[in-house]
């Protein structure tokens, strides 16, 4: 579903913030990505996403050229950056509806979903209100009530549990799991490694720019008796 061929992102003429990055990430999985600060994981994900071009390398949604063929591409994903920055000077719902109308979501559908999202993540009677009226958690509810709302192949999450409450956070990991059990994808990337261990089907660790480990998870703890975390922090600081 993505799949990364040798991408690499260098800023002012040498500084390589992704090196040679080659990913396949499949159908029906959700995909951890993990790393340090400053690793390159949200630069990883801007140029998945179409927002930043790679210095080199490739990159495939659903078999389709991001650079050649965005637009055609971008109707393949969803995307939750890691800041909630969102359209302050208009309203939840019409936040909603906008992007309803871009992935060409009926009436009908649009409604229901809505309605449901919304609701499981409590901000149904808040619709109405304007977003610069938002707390934190609220605006990142309803990113993400927005990227699930057109139930697209794939969805990309940068960060997507902060400032979420336990009882959403439960409700996005069970939202995620629903999405790749129908034949879904997620990627997402997270500090929280603890949630990665238990959600991920296979897991991807990022240090300054390379790819330094990428396997299921249960291939992983295979090679060691340690959690993700005592894993994470041995190939991070060794490798």
């Amino acid at each position: 579903m993505i799949i990364t061929k040798g991408i690499s992102k260098i800023y002012d003429g040498h500084k390589k913030a992704v090196d040679n990055l080659n990913m396949d990430i499949q159908q029906g999985e959700i995909f951890g990505f993990l790393g340090p600060n400053g690793a390159g994981k949200t630069t990883t994900l801007r140029m998945i996403t179409g927002i930043l071009a790679p210095t080199a390398g490739e990159i495939l949604i659903d078999g389709i050229d991001i650079r050649k063929n965005p637009v055609q591409a971008k109707n393949n994903f969803t995307y939750v950056p890691d800041h909630p920055d969102i359209f302050n000077s208009i309203t939840g719902i019409d936040y909603l509806n906008f992007l309803a109308d871009i992935y060409n979501v009926s009436e009908e559908a649009r409604k229901k979903r809505i309605t449901n999202l919304t609701g499981e993540f409590g901000i149904l009677d808040d619709l109405g209100k304007m977003i610069n009226s938002y707390s934190h958690g609220m605006k990142q509810k309803l990113l993400i009530s927005g990227a699930l709302l057109p139930e697209p192949k794939i969805i990309i999450l940068d960060e997507p549990l902060g400032g979420l409450d336990p009882r959403s956070s439960r409700t996005l990991k069970s939202l995620m799991r629903a999405h790749c059990d129908k034949g879904g994808t997620v990627l997402f990337s997270s500090h929280l490694l603890e949630i990665v261990e238990t959600i991920c089907d296979r897991v991807g660790i990022i240090k300054e720019g390379r790819l330094i480990a990428c396997d299921t998870m249960a291939e992983i703890k295979s090679k060691s008796d340690s959690s993700l975390e005592e894993i994470f922090m041995e190939l991070t600081e060794s490798a």
